[in-house]
């Protein structure tokens, strides 16, 4: 199969350049072991080659000798080669000797070094419309951030196509799958999740169906902040809520498999005496683990589903947007304040320089959304926090242009690094 050039490849060659090592995180079957082949000269595969977990455990350092970069494959499978790679590293005083893939983080045991000076991490999350083709890139963020302005015509996305990518989601392997193809691939996906991987990185047997009804109660909540004891009360059996300790067992465990992936708070300074939350908006990796969860298809989103729609396509645009902005280093947050304010995204680049961005389904919501920017932005004390290099309206689809207050209209269909 001829392997699909990933937004990611760039970032590694540049990792590889400075670090001894490159630590590729993210969830299962998302590319990291074909990206990592790419720039590889050897490579040790952990989970299907039953003498290399023999030696990692009984000669490791016999795993370290080949031709750099040594990729080790699902490293997380036997952690202690992380002390072993770093004393290596040391002693050969050069970048670019290994890569280290894995779809799930070990708990801290306290023995393995933190790494520092000599490891690069690299975040790894489904394709983004942009990898499969869905998207045209001819809004690039970084070029807003420098100031240029969004005039393109309609990338030609429509709202069937949109939900089609909800379900069939950024798994490189389910791009050749019709739609009801991938949805029963991404049903096996979690079943795989629930059923065995949450146990392996826990340690615990977990009640698989307290596990699927937490997992069909956080599709439930996506993009919201519901909080541990909703999650508890949601995910009820015959009235009685589940334990919140069972539950943050749970959720703990579907963050370290990283299927959950949720949204950090932006806490600027306010020029009122507003507090700004300060929990996270729940969000999936990829927002097809959620239609999945629920089961729903595209039939009966179109058919009567149009507000849990609006949530899907929102994690489908956080999916993206945490792509393109990590590409030039920066990153995607939330905000809220207790007046009930909201903006879907905040970005930021590494220079500090923010933008705002509210994320709508439909061109009805268009001029309620550029409202809500315009109050979010009177509440901010600008001389701390300077002004934003752009504020937009996310959509799904149509053209890309500014409107005459100066905020943006973005297709999602559009967008690139």
């Amino acid at each position: 199969m001829t392997y699909t050039v990933r937004i990611v490849d760039a970032q590694l060659r540049e990792m590889l350049a400075f670090a001894g090592f490159v630590v590729i995180e993210g969830p299962k079957a998302v590319g990291k072991t074909e990206t990592a082949k790419q720039l590889a000269k050897t490579v040790i595969r952990l989970d299907t080659d039953p003498q290399a977990r023999e030696l990692a455990d009984v000669s490791p350092n016999l795993l370290l000798i080949g031709e750099p970069p040594i990729l080790i494959d699902e490293w997380q499978l036997a952690p202690h080669l992380w002390n072993w790679v770093k004393v290596a590293v040391d002693t050969r005083q050069r970048t670019g000797e290994f890569i280290l893939t894995g779809s799930s983080i070990p708990k801290d045991d306290g023995i393995r070094d933190s790494g520092a000076g000599r490891v690069a991490r690299l975040k790894m999350r489904p394709m983004t419309l942009l990898e499969t083709n869905h998207s045209s890139g001819a809004v690039s963020l970084q070029s807003l951030f420098e100031g240029q302005q969004p005039l393109s015509v309609d990338p030609g996305l429509k709202i069937q196509d949109i939900v089609n990518r909800i379900c069939v989601g950024g798994w490189p392997n389910q791009q050749v799958m019709d739609v009801n193809t991938a949805r029963k691939s991404m049903k096996s996906y979690l079943d795989e999740i629930a059923n065995i991987d949450l146990q392996r990185v826990s340690g615990k047997n977990y009640n698989k169906n307290k596990v699927q009804r937490v997992l069909h109660s956080l599709a439930r909540n996506v993009g919201t902040k519901a909080s541990n004891s909703v999650i508890a009360r949601d995910a009820a059996e015959d009235g009685t809520p589940l334990d919140r300790k069972i539950v943050a067992g749970y959720l703990d465990s579907l963050d370290r498999v990283m299927v959950t992936e949720n949204n950090l708070p932006w806490t600027p300074r306010l020029r009122s005496r507003d507090r700004v939350s300060a929990s996270s908006t729940r969000y999936f990796v990829d927002p097809a683990i959620a239609a999945a969860a629920l089961s729903v298809s595209p039939s009966k989103l179109l058919g009567g589903e149009i507000q849990f729609l609006g949530f899907l396509f929102e994690n489908l645009a956080i999916r993206d947007l945490r792509v393109y902005m990590q590409a030039f280093s920066g990153n995607v947050m939330q905000y809220r304040d207790e007046t009930g304010i909201e903006v879907d995204a905040i970005l930021e680049n590494a220079d500090n320089q923010w933008a705002a961005i509210e994320i709508k389904l439909g061109q009805s919501h268009i001029e309620q959304a550029a409202s809500n920017l315009q109050k979010f932005k009177n509440k901010l004390d600008i001389s701390a926090c300077g002004e934003p290099q752009f504020m937009a309206v996310l959509t799904a689809t149509g053209p890309n242009y500014v409107r005459r207050d100066g905020i943006y209209v973005l297709s999602i269909g559009s967008l690139a690094p």
